[in-house]
């Protein structure tokens, strides 16, 4: 049997409780994986608790949309593939029916990878969703090159450290925006060039402070929301680009008067393109190898604690990933 976080109702944490399923057989062109630990998402907060930008299949839906572990079992036709193989999971489009809080889970043969060398499954459970989001929507859709000035929301998330990395990776200024002076420090440790704390400093003056005038070329936005208009207000007039991966605050974005290129990014727009994931996977190898990129985990939980790891994340003071292991 195999052990899998299910809810019946959306709502608070306690939704979620455990149950016991028998262990599937992986089919043609499947692969089995006992998984070792799982990345705890915002997108798994929002589904949780009935927010999701797509239906949900009640009862027994599940959550999780990024894993590692390791290959248990092979379907016919694999190739190219061992039991026993590290492995991080690249997509789970459908994440209430296979989502990847569980002990084992059965994902087709090219919705994975190989674990990079010299990453543990912590690390490895934080690495795939907030980095190949930010390598996607800086690299891929942007056009993120050396010297650009990008300035990043919600920069002490997941994908906004990732970003950081990657922006500084490239030869890009990463500019960090966050809501709590308490994280500048922290910010500041992961490579941002400068900290913007929207208590304390006007967004886009500061922007145009530390862009001597011309705006950021890249706005990488997790939020929406009223602050939308500002943040348009922050690029450079004609030339910049918003590109907008997340929708944190609920509220309605007013359309913004700074003529700007403006991007709606949905991550499997690429994880889904085996030739864009082969991309994805080379740039993020290379950067765990040098060293360049190193996902910051915050706290780890136990699947066993995973109502405990949701109140966490609701309450948003933490600065990287959450990690549940298995």
């Amino acid at each position: 049997m195999s052990r899998v976080v299910v809810f019946d109702e959306t709502g608070a944490p306690e939704v979620l409780h455990i149950v016991d399923e028998p262990v599937a057989d992986p089919g043609a062109g499947e692969v089995r994986i006992e998984v070792e630990a799982v990345g705890v998402n915002r997108l798994d907060q929002m589904m949780r608790a009935g927010m999701s930008p797509r239906p949900i299949r009640l009862p027994h839906a599940r959550l999780g949309i990024e894993a590692t572990g390791t290959i248990e079992a092979l379907g016919s036709g694999v190739e190219g593939w061992a039991t026993g193989d590290a492995v991080i999971v690249t997509a789970v489009p459908e994440m209430d029916v296979h989502g990847t809080y569980a002990e084992h889970i059965v994902v087709p043969a090219d919705r994975i990878i190989a674990r990079p060398a010299g990453l543990d499954a912590v690390g490895a459970a934080a690495l795939w969703v907030a980095y190949s989001t930010a390598y996607g929507a800086l690299v891929e859709k942007a056009g993120m090159r050396p010297g650009h000035h990008v300035l990043i929301t919600a920069a002490s998330s997941a994908v906004g450290l990732a970003a950081i990395q990657l922006a500084a990776q490239i030869g890009a200024i990463p500019l960090a925006v966050t809501r709590h002076a308490a994280k500048e420090r922290a910010l500041l440790a992961a490579g941002a060039a400068a900290v913007i704390v929207t208590d304390r400093d006007d967004v886009v003056r500061a922007t145009h402070r530390h862009t001597n005038g011309a705006g950021a070329d890249i706005v990488l936005d997790s939020v929406l929301g009223p602050g939308l208009a500002d943040l348009a207000d922050a690029a450079k007039r004609f030339s910049g680009t918003l590109v907008g991966v997340g929708w944190l605050d609920p509220r309605p974005a007013p359309f913004p008067s700074n003529p700007i290129t403006m991007i709606r990014y949905m991550s499997f727009e690429h994880t889904l393109d085996p030739v864009v994931v082969h991309r994805i996977a080379a740039f993020l190898t290379a950067g765990i190898r040098t060293g360049a990129l190193r996902p910051t985990i915050d706290t780890v939980f136990a699947l066993d604690d995973i109502v405990a790891a949701h109140h966490y994340l609701e309450k948003g003071h933490h600065i990287g990933k959450i990690v549940a292991t298995v």
